[in-house]
């Protein structure tokens, strides 16, 4: 199981239908600005599916070409594509897992999974997860675990000490969280991080609705 979206599969109006759906931060709401005339000058160009716009999106200094050619604002292809990026996080390192007996994620290291995307992938795979623990001596509860916390990284704006706050409240993978109830799943996390300090701040029942759909696209 890879572990981003598929963006071959994801047509430009499966794009649009989710950046209409999306809560978006305040900073993005100019993506929803004439959008239908937006992305149709998109397909027109010759852009059908995320995987091609992300790639003409990815050099920021074509953008003003690109901007010229199909007639759509720049500050819009910009923004455009942050919205985009964002779908896809970038790999956390295992370091980041500080909670985990140090020598445990050394050890996975110096096996050649040195970040969340590479271990993840290895894990999903349940003959080289087996191998894992056979033929290097993990406990299956630390790979279990390690697993469920990467699966949740998964999900936009999922850093790991957020997963572990997730998997503390209950909810130990990306189905979970997108047929979570918001205002429980919220509630619950609200207490657990009053009662054990993740982080400073309050849990806020608009950012949890979001979490829940960004979860719906991944899982």
């Amino acid at each position: 199981m890879s572990y981003y979206i598929d963006e071959e599969k994801v047509s430009l109006d499966n794009l649009q239908k989710r950046i209409e759906e999306t809560d978006l931060v305040p900073s993005r709401i100019f993506l929803l600005e004439k959008i239908d005339e937006q992305f149709l000058k998109l397909k027109e160009y010759g852009f059908f599916a995320l995987n091609d716009l992300r790639k003409g999106l990815k050099n920021k200094k074509d953008i003003p070409m690109l901007s010229k050619e199909t007639g759509i604002n720049y500050d819009y292809l910009v923004l455009l594509r942050r919205e985009i990026e964002s779908y896809f996080p970038k790999a956390c390192q295992l370091s980041s897992f500080d909670w985990f007996p140090q020598k445990d994620v050394a050890k996975l290291e110096t096996l050649g999974y040195k970040n969340s995307v590479l271990l993840f992938e290895a894990l999903s795979s349940s003959e080289e997860k087996t191998e894992i623990i056979n033929d290097y001596g993990f406990e299956p509860e630390f790979i279990e675990s390690i697993h469920n916390l990467l699966d949740l990284t998964r999900i936009q704006w999922v850093s790991p000490n957020f997963a572990r706050m997730l998997v503390a409240a209950g909810y130990t993978n990306v189905r979970m969280i997108s047929m979570a109830d918001a205002d429980e799943l919220c509630s619950k996390l609200d207490k657990m991080n009053k009662d054990n300090k993740y982080f400073k701040g309050k849990i806020g029942l608009r950012d949890i609705k979001r979490l829940v759909k960004a979860a719906s696209y991944v899982s």
